[in-house]
């Protein structure tokens, strides 16, 4: 039990609460709260090495390509790299993270490639009127 009557009993593995010293300059150094109780806590996983990068390049491609057309150029690499590591990190077990972050990716870059593809659809159409049709870009005014 305690020593002083009206004190709680300290818990297992907890030091009693100690007397002040009225000789020393320093106030007393109580414990921290919850010392010596170790909470169990799992260690947080590591992230894929991808997945971040995945995520940066969908992010790139489809921000960069509001733009200018040029950072779409990145959007399928985002998309392959985001599919690698969503199937690396769900191989693994639970040992790897970072899947959000893969996801993300992996979407922006199907965005991304689905825009660039459009992109790439909509010039080649100008280039072929452009080449068959004749005074496809005279709008008929005369100067």
């Amino acid at each position: 039990m305690s020593d002083q009557p009206g004190t709680p009993p300290p818990y297992p593995g907890q030091q009693p609460p100690q007397q002040p010293n009225w000789g020393s300059a320093y106030p007393p150094q109580q414990p921290p709260p919850g010392y010596g109780y170790q909470q169990p806590y799992a260690a947080p996983r590591p992230s894929h090495p991808k997945a971040t990068t995945a995520m940066v390049l969908g992010i790139i491609g489809i921000a960069g390509g509001l733009a200018c057309v040029l950072p779409l150029l990145v959007a399928p690499y985002a998309w392959i790299m985001g599919a690698h590591a969503v199937r690396d990190i769900d191989a693994s077990g639970g040992q790897l993270g970072g899947r959000g972050e893969a996801n993300t990716g992996k979407i922006l870059g199907i965005i991304g490639t689905v825009l660039l593809a459009l992109g790439v659809a909509l010039a080649v159409l100008l280039l072929v009127l452009t080449l068959s049709v004749d005074d496809f870009w005279d709008d008929g005014s005369t100067y």
